[in-house]
């Protein structure tokens, strides 16, 4: 079968970059719509913005390249669509929770239909033709609380809570998005898979406990539920609870504490580090006492010690200095807005929302950032007088290190589709 990949141009703010180039569950999200359509595809073909479809009549699935969507969902879309003699197209419905909540808000890629939104996903049977019938997916959604807390941060039903689907897909329009798919979508969603086999699965369920009792280890921190790479030093000491996957060549230090996370390869955890519901990329680096809850960094990256980030994205090659806190929570009860993929300010749908650090930034000790904040890549911040609050987003432009006369040792690696790289000021 034929893949034929659509590139989406758009470049996602504070990356500057595509979204197929940025990393979802420690994969380039190229690499991870690759992985999931191998059992489907044996050659692909890959076509510029606005190009058209080519004229063949093999059957070929048709995908916009910022799309994030997991084996579940494409086992449960080819299925219908093998069963149909005609093109069909992915849709989602208005009234499935997870799509509403989490992937409407801030998205440019849908298109509305009635009470359907059509995703950029299609399945030709015989070749590509003018027109295909919405296939509407339904994404499993099940309620699933992460923070229980005071009555004046809770919403409507008492608790926070996120819509987490067994079936994933979304479009990655915003830096939102990258937290949705890696939190909701990847870490919540593999633990509610993991407890829909347990409860179908009573095999399953005690292969589990089997090796638990073998082992001598609580079930959470058996090797069914916590799955090590190769060469790896972890302290007898650490905490580490599954679901977890660790890459090889980790080392995680003195009473570290891992609950639920996906670490990378070559990642250097140190001691008493916090890491709750994050993606950790290859090469990170985390000094001791750094804290991580749902947050994604991406590779070779480092966050200093009596660091907090809490439902953040920060991207590639970034330096984020100690004692720095990224808050996720407005005192005053009003909506956390973010950026869409035209740049406009719009409601996020998130009571609680971190901020976002692009790539090759370098963030200085002490530094307080408020929710949902950007700072675009390339940007040097210190702390000083003069700021040291980040209480809105960051530009290249307003980077600290243009002041200075060595500003040419930071090159710009990242411009602005249209803008020179390698600048110097």
């Amino acid at each position: 079968m034929l893949k034929i990949i659509l590139q989406c141009p758009r470049y996602l703010e504070p990356f500057n970059e595509r979204a197929r180039d940025l990393r979802i569950v420690n994969k380039p999200l190229w690499l991870q719509q690759r992985d999931v359509l191998a059992p489907y595809t044996t050659r692909e073909l890959e076509l510029p913005p606005e190009a058209r479809l080519p004229q063949t009549h093999e059957p070929c699935i048709v995908y916009r390249d910022n799309l994030f969507f997991d084996e579940g969902f494409m086992q449960a879309f080819m299925q219908e669509a093998l069963r149909r003699p005609y093109p069909s197209r992915a849709a989602l419905s208005i009234h499935d929770p997870a799509f509403r909540e989490h992937c409407l808000p801030l998205s440019t890629s849908y298109t509305p239909a009635g009470d359907i939104y059509l995703a950029d996903l299609w399945y030709y049977p015989r070749g590509p033709e003018p027109s295909a019938e919405p296939l509407v997916v339904d994404l499993q959604a099940r309620e699933i609380g992460y923070y229980h807390v005071p009555t004046y941060m809770a919403s409507e039903s008492g608790d926070l809570v996120y819509q987490v689907p067994l079936r994933s897909l979304i479009a990655i329009d915003s830096w939102v998005h990258i937290f949705i798919a890696d939190t909701v979508f990847g870490l919540f969603g593999r633990g509610a898979r993991f407890e829909d086999r347990l409860n179908r699965d009573p095999f399953f369920k005690l292969g589990i406990l089997a090796a638990a009792l073998y082992e001598g280890k609580q079930v959470l921190e058996c090797s069914k539920l916590v799955r090590v790479g190769r060469n790896c030093s972890i302290d007898p000491t650490a905490v580490i609870h599954g679901p977890t996957t660790i890459g090889d060549n980790v080392t995680v230090g003195a009473g570290a504490v891992i609950e639920n996370c996906i670490i990378g390869d070559n990642v250097n955890v140190s001691q008493g580090c916090q890491l709750m519901l994050s993606v950790v990329g290859d090469g990170t680096f985390l000094p001791f006492r750094a804290s991580l809850f749902m947050t994604t960094i991406m590779d070779n990256s480092m966050v200093a010690q009596n660091t907090c980030l809490q439902m953040c994205v920060v991207g590639r090659n970034t330096f984020i200095g100690a004692g720095s806190t990224f808050t996720d929570y407005n005192l005053i009860p009003s909506p956390i807005r973010a950026r869409d993929a035209y740049g406009q300010l719009q409601p996020s749908n998130r009571p609680v929302l971190g901020g976002c650090v692009g790539h090759n930034c370098r963030i200085g000790a002490g530094m307080i950032v408020y929710p949902a904040r950007m700072i675009e890549s390339d940007v040097i911040l210190f702390a000083s007088k003069e700021r040291r609050v980040i209480d809105r987003d960051i530009r290249y432009e307003d980077s600290d290190h243009h002041r200075l006369k060595d500003a040419h040792l930071h090159p710009r690696l990242y411009p602005r589709p249209g803008e020179a790289g390698g600048e110097s000021w």
